[in-house]
């Protein structure tokens, strides 16, 4: 791909062409707005994921801190992912390179679909958690979040149901990492390309 061109690919969502030409490039790459939600929404997981795990590591005093945090980050998670499914179903992501196979894509369809399963079960099985709990729910420290109508007595089971979503979700994004892995330096395709605001495309 050579001249003006290349240089309209390389600008990527910045560069607004008109007519089919503008058309062929957006459905190469996903939105700005979609961007935005898969990272914010991502590493909101991984930085709550980690604080899950590492809160009994911090003194007392720190550690209701970092719970607060915790909870504040899976509230806004649950609402960025009702944003994001919202914009999904209103804009069509771009087409899976032709080289993938019928295996690859209904793989690749039911990892997206687990995934915006988790990012409503985890965080709702937190809400479900802390609203069996008797300290009140607020959002960072501004915003006081009603309590869901659950039994005082179910926290154990809501607590044991957050750790295993916890982990399957760690699990399926072990699972996404390696997909990108192989799509970016075995198959040598714009999968990445297509989520990064400011990557070139590559032809499919």
């Amino acid at each position: 791909m050579r001249g003006p061109v290349a240089l309209r690919y390389a600008a990527g969502p910045f560069f607004m062409p008109a007519g089919g030409e503008m058309h062929a490039m957006d459905r190469s790459r996903y939105s700005s707005v979609a961007m935005a939600l898969h990272w914010l929404i991502g590493l909101a997981i991984i930085g709550n994921l980690i604080g899950g795990l590492t809160h009994d590591a911090f003194p007392p005093d720190q550690r209701a801190i970092v719970m607060a945090l915790h909870k504040s980050m899976g509230l806004l998670i649950l609402a960025l992912t009702v944003v994001r499914i919202g914009w999904r179903l209103a804009n069509a992501p771009p087409p899976l390179p032709a080289h993938m196979t019928g295996g690859e894509r209904l793989a690749a369809k039911a990892t997206h679909i687990g995934f915006y399963a988790l990012m409503l079960l985890l965080p709702m099985s937190g809400w479900a958690l802390a609203s069996a709990g008797r300290r009140p729910l607020e959002m960072f420290w501004l915003v006081a979040v009603p309590k869901l109508p659950v039994d005082a007595a179910m926290r154990g089971t809501f607590g044991e149901a957050h750790e295993i979503l916890g982990w399957v979700t760690i699990a399926l994004l072990a699972l996404h990492v390696l997909a990108v892995v192989k799509h970016q330096w075995f198959d040598r395709d714009n999968v990445l390309a297509r989520m990064l605001p400011l990557a070139s495309r590559r032809p499919s």
